[in-house]
């Protein structure tokens, strides 16, 4: 008998990111141990359930089955959490620290009902990516949710979603730039010691792009700072003024036609969110929840 749904999540999710190395990152656990909770499967009903192909995974026709059975397992599962967390009964302040995109940008759409979920007060503080993970060892928030790999002993990561930076104005820019398009704009630039302006430095040096030819007017310290510096910069410059931001802070903008978002042409500037929590609350019902309830959001 397959004693837990653990080995049938680790299934699920290597079906649905098509990889074993995904589903690894994706639950937080190393390569092996999905390799190693798939052949118990297999080993368990005697028989394949997937085939590893070099452009992903193939279900065979008892894996199709099993998907389809697990799906419904997991279904079942998700309805019953709320009643199992009622048994629990614990009238608490659940609190999220998340860094300056995804708690200013992404969370607040979602707050309501992650309250619903755990049927608990949610609060958002936020702050830098290492100030929140430094609070969560500190023990003063209850989860992370962070935009920089800031990793640390006694912590569990879980990669969550892909997020995209673009080059953003408040003047209509070409939606695809070349490489000499860079130098044709004044630049709003994040703190030397920031995650995003070292990404992006990254992705311009290996384009190309030489960072140190750029009309730089200002350096801001966060994505709220950026936003509202190009908002109000002169609409009518000769040079357009620009800087790197996630498509999350500015979607809303972009939709009424405030902001203008560009990509480098044949290239996309990504990175990743992450959840941590503490390992001492891995088998805690309200942190399992809200990771659930996390990993299944479509941002």
């Amino acid at each position: 008998m397959l004693k837990d749904f653990a080995k049938l999540m680790t299934f699920l999710t290597v079906v649905r990111e098509k990889s074993f190395s995904k589903a690894s990152a994706k639950l937080g656990i190393s390569q092996p141990a999905v390799t190693q909770q798939i052949k118990f499967i297999e080993d368990y009903l005697d028989t394949r359930v997937v085939e590893r192909k070099k452009n992903g995974i193939k279900l065979t026709k008892e894996g199709e089955d099993l998907f389809r059975i697990a799906m419904k397992l997991e279904k079942s599962i998700q309805s019953s959490e709320k009643e199992l967390l009622k048994i629990i009964s614990k009238e608490f302040t659940f609190i999220v620290g998340a860094s300056y995109a995804i708690g200013n940008y992404v969370l607040p759409s979602y707050l309501g009902q992650l309250k619903e979920k755990i049927n608990n007060e949610v609060h958002i503080r936020v702050a830098f990516s290492e100030e929140i993970i430094d609070q969560l060892i500190d023990k003063k928030i209850d989860i992370a949710l962070i935009e920089s790999p800031v990793f640390k002993d006694g912590l569990i990561y879980r990669e969550w979603e892909e997020d995209e930076l673009v080059i953003f104005s408040n003047q209509p820019i070409p939606k695809q730039l070349r490489k000499e398009d860079m130098y044709k704009f004044d630049w709003i630039c994040r703190d030397e010691n920031s995650h995003t302006r070292k990404l992006t430095s990254e992705v311009f040096e290996e384009i190309g792009v030489e960072c140190s030819g750029f009309s730089v007017i200002g350096v801001v310290a966060s994505s709220t700072a950026i936003k509202e510096t190009i908002m109000r910069s002169p609409k009518d410059a000769v040079r357009p003024v620009v800087s790197v931001i996630s498509r999350h802070v500015i979607s809303d903008e972009v939709e009424e036609g405030k902001l203008f978002e560009a990509r480098i042409k044949n290239f996309k500037i990504k990175r990743k969110f992450y959840i941590a929590y503490s390992k001492e609350r891995k088998h805690d019902a309200f942190i399992d929840n809200v990771v659930t309830y996390l990993l299944g959001l479509k941002l």
